[in-house]
């Protein structure tokens, strides 16, 4: 194990958010099972002074869930130069076998649980608890998954060896790769810039589309899934390259250093918050006929595509901006 006061924090905070979710949870089946809010039964009433704990701690534990995400990454940059061959935070993952496929949990857990803030945050504004039994249900799906990001995320940890020999960045990401094969999008062609641009102002154009006509919230929703998608492809097939101005050069953590200003920074929290409040339109749909969202609901979904739209486009923007500022020219573009 390497110690270091990030690595730390990850492990005793992602512990104590796994104690606090069992919590949650045991509170939540009974609500799933016995919330009857029309009794005035002592159970019903417990359970209702419960709700306001509950939701605080978990608003908590899934805050700290995106921050973590972040500062995982961060760590894994840090740790670097512990191992020979490293030189971001690709060797560092690289390490052992626990290392990407905790990014991987980290990642998905960083959307779902965007998506549950949210949630809690319409339930909060309804006067009877419109949405108590949706976020319950979607707690449960997130238990195995915080559990097993815990489990990943110690071993990886605690299984890391100082001067071990791991691959570069150059290696894991180039374009002969066997963990990130060429299929993926390193095939740089204008095709693929242009299904970049075209997908983002999709996506943006529904999210304004929605918010001024508010219709289409599964489409955006759809589109927002794409975009994602479509954006990490894109990093990895041609936005690294311009931003490292080097034509081999895939890596998508060497933007987070700070020889390159911590842009990936500002680009992976934008593309991240488009995506979780794209997804969330959707999300909230089934709801809007709730009386006591009826008249806040509707808003709320049109201040989350605009987040969205904004946020996308915030994101090309940065992206574009280092591309035209880029020194390199690569040939089919």
């Amino acid at each position: 194990m390497i110690f270091h006061p990030t690595v730390m924090a990850l492990l005793a905070g992602s512990i104590l958010v796994s104690f606090m979710i069992l919590y949650a949870a045991s509170y939540a089946l009974q609500i799933l099972s016995r919330w009857d809010l029309q009794s005035g039964s002592e159970r019903q009433l417990g359970l209702e002074r419960k709700t306001y704990l509950i939701s605080t701690m978990l608003a908590y534990s899934f805050g700290f869930e995106l921050l973590s995400f972040f500062l995982f990454v961060f760590t894994a940059d840090q740790v670097h130069t512990f191992f020979v061959g490293a030189m971001c935070a690709a060797g560092s993952l690289y390490a052992n076998g626990y290392g990407y496929p905790t990014l991987v949990v980290k990642l998905v857990n960083f959307l779902f649980a965007g998506i549950w803030l949210v949630l809690n945050h319409v339930d909060n504004q309804g006067y009877d608890y419109p949405l108590i039994r949706a976020k319950s249900a979607f707690l449960l799906v997130l238990v195995p998954l915080v559990l097993l990001e815990t489990f990943l995320q110690a071993n990886y940890f605690l299984r890391l060896k100082p001067n071990i020999i791991t691959s570069c960045c150059g290696t894991l990401f180039s374009t002969d790769t066997l963990v990130l094969p060429s299929e993926l999008g390193f095939i740089s062609t204008i095709q693929t810039k242009a299904l970049f641009y075209s997908t983002i102002l999709l996506t943006a154009g529904t999210g304004f589309f929605y918010f001024l006509k508010g219709r289409g919230a599964y489409l955006l929703s759809g589109a927002s899934g794409v975009a994602f998608v479509v954006s990490v492809v894109s990093i990895f097939s041609f936005v690294s390259c311009y931003i490292y101005e080097l034509p081999t050069h895939h890596c998508p953590f060497c933007i987070l250093q700070k020889e390159y200003g911590y842009i990936g920074y500002l680009i992976y929290v934008t593309l991240l918050g488009g995506a979780v409040a794209g997804f969330s339109v959707g999300v909230l749909m089934p709801f809007t006929k709730t009386k006591s969202l009826s008249e806040i609901l509707p808003a709320f979904q049109r201040k989350l595509a605009m987040t969205s739209s904004v946020l996308f486009l915030v994101f090309t923007a940065i992206v574009t901006v280092r591309i035209m500022l880029s020194g390199l020219v690569l040939e089919g573009y």
